[in-house]
């Protein structure tokens, strides 16, 4: 990866919580969303959910607390780990603590990274919001969605194939099943039609033993 994070906007961030930027967390970020077992949840991955929040900030309630949940939904990850998702809410509910920000604030980040757990239906815009924006890469066109598909695999390399595809349909065709894949109106226009397609045909794949390359 080698693509980084916007520090300028990470101070912006910060001083909207009315408080120091850490820098120090900021690179801790950088470094986290940089290690080598990566290709998918990087830095780019980040940029690219911050690139979604800025199309639809304004249909979020708290905005700042949504864009930080959006900086540390990933900051934790290990692809053997039963709970990236509640580190990463939990690292980032005491950084903000140690920073002085609010404690209804901290909480409201927490949750909203927990809701990325298992991206399911959720009554919050605010999680819906965070869901669908780490969601939109489902949406994407044919060849991102297959690179997409294809790092997610390289993050999994150990998983011998036959395991990888059983365990990789079962979580695509959850998001089939629904009626809509998105839960907010604006994905559910700009991207509900192109996901069930990659999904379909990616699960075809894998039904047949085919990875992306």
């Amino acid at each position: 990866m080698k693509k980084t994070v916007d520090e300028g906007r990470w101070q912006a961030l910060m001083h909207c919580f009315g408080v120091e930027a850490s820098l120090d967390t900021y690179q801790q970020l950088v470094q986290a969303y940089a290690e080598p077992h990566r290709y998918y949840h990087t830095a780019h991955h980040i940029n690219a959910c911050l690139q979604q929040f800025d199309l639809v900030c304004t249909e979020a309630r708290a905005l700042i607390e949504v864009e930080m949940a959006l900086w540390f939904h990933d900051a934790c990850y290990q692809p053997q780990s039963q709970q990236n998702e509640e580190d990463s809410a939990d690292w980032a509910r005491r950084f903000l603590q140690e920073a002085g920000v609010a404690e209804a604030q901290c909480q409201r980040v927490h949750d909203l990274i927990m809701a990325t757990q298992d991206h399911g239906d959720v009554e919050d815009i605010d999680a819906a919001l965070v869901v669908d924006i780490d969601l939109a890469i489902l949406g994407e066109d044919a060849k991102t969605f297959a690179a997409f598909e294809a790092n997610i695999r390289r993050e999994y390399h150990w998983v011998p194939i036959a395991d990888y595809c059983h365990r990789r349909s079962q979580i695509l065709a959850r998001f089939l099943q629904r009626p809509q894949v998105y839960q907010t109106p604006y994905f559910q226009v700009r991207y509900d039609a192109i996901a069930r397609t990659n999904l379909k045909q990616t699960l075809s794949n894998l039904q047949n033993g085919i990875l992306p390359a």
